[in-house]
């Protein structure tokens, strides 16, 4: 199963209408513009996809567009991480009837767990269903994080495949890939560590940066994976000065505001998190035309 998560996966964009309502042609656009790009799947529902200001029914239906319109052309990851294990279990069942190849799961968040309940939650979601698991680590967002030591536990456990690691802590990740199978995937979830990922062993990344210049982000996995470590190098530098400019507010609604720049056409980010100070959109524009300058894509 682990063969289909790795690469470059981006974290898709949900594009909404101006009245917040799902935009399925747009996000049918969106989802196509990136595999056309040379993506290696698709993950739907991630933090840049807003899955915390969904309904459940919205959810299906985010997944039920994008697996229709990948139509089978790379895999297509679908978080389904809910704060209960219930939950998390009844929708992950869903998601896994709607076709998605692997299942991204977040830490349950706002109470916190310990390592152990962690370790109970993920064995019972990996039981439940036949699709492939993925754990999701983001400890900023979700107040916990996974310790390497449970990551090499939980990789013993058929079904759980893969981890993205989103802490930005490269030792962390790095522990992830030592204590763990070369066949388990350790992705990055954090986009200024793509190539170190895959140099330290890792298989590759969830990236938010690939909704944006989905092929320079694209091109640092084929770079490496063809010796050319200059040429990667130089497309992981590229992609700095966008990420920086998430200094200025909610990393994904800069990252969003970015994309519509470019001309994506993905609508708003849902309220509260829609709202860009006047510096960020300068910023942004002058990154943007700096990328077509420098045939940056």
């Amino acid at each position: 199963m682990s063969p289909r998560v790795s690469g470059i996966i981006p974290a898709l964009m949900t594009a909404l209408n101006d009245d917040e309502t799902i935009d399925e042609a747009g996000l049918r656009a969106h989802s196509s513009r990136l595999i056309d790009a040379g993506v290696d799947g698709l993950f739907c529902l991630g933090t840049n996809g807003e899955f915390f200001v969904m309904s459940r029914a919205e959810k299906l239906e985010v997944i039920r567009v994008v697996v229709d319109e990948v139509a089978g052309r790379v895999p297509v990851h679908a978080g389904v991480g809910c704060i209960g294990t219930l939950e998390t279990i009844e929708l992950a069942r869903d998601a896994a009837a709607a076709g998605v190849d692997a299942l991204s799961v977040v830490t349950p968040y706002f109470a916190a767990a310990s390592q152990d309940e962690l370790y109970t939650h993920y064995a019972a979601v990996a039981d439940a269903v036949d699709t492939p698991v993925v754990v999701y680590n983001i400890p900023m967002r979700t107040g916990v994080g996974i310790s390497p030591a449970l990551i090499e536990k939980l990789s013993r456990i058929p079904g759980i495949v893969g981890v993205k690691d989103s802490s930005g802590n490269f030792d962390t990740m790095l522990q992830y890939i030592e204590r763990t199978p070369d066949d388990f995937a350790v992705l990055s979830g954090n986009d200024g560590l793509i190539l170190w990922n895959l140099l330290a062993g890792g298989h590759g990344a969830v990236t938010a940066v690939a909704n944006v210049l989905p092929e320079t982000i694209v091109s640092i996995h084929r770079e490496w994976s063809a010796g050319n470590l200059a040429a990667a190098r130089a497309a992981q530098d590229a992609i700095r000065p966008l990420r920086l400019a998430q200094r200025h507010g909610n990393p994904n609604t800069i990252m969003k505001l970015a994309a519509n720049l470019a001309g994506f056409g993905l609508g708003p980010c849902r309220a509260p998190f829609n709202q860009v100070c006047e510096e960020a959109v300068q910023e942004v524009e002058q990154v943007l035309e700096a990328c077509r300058t420098a045939g940056i894509h």
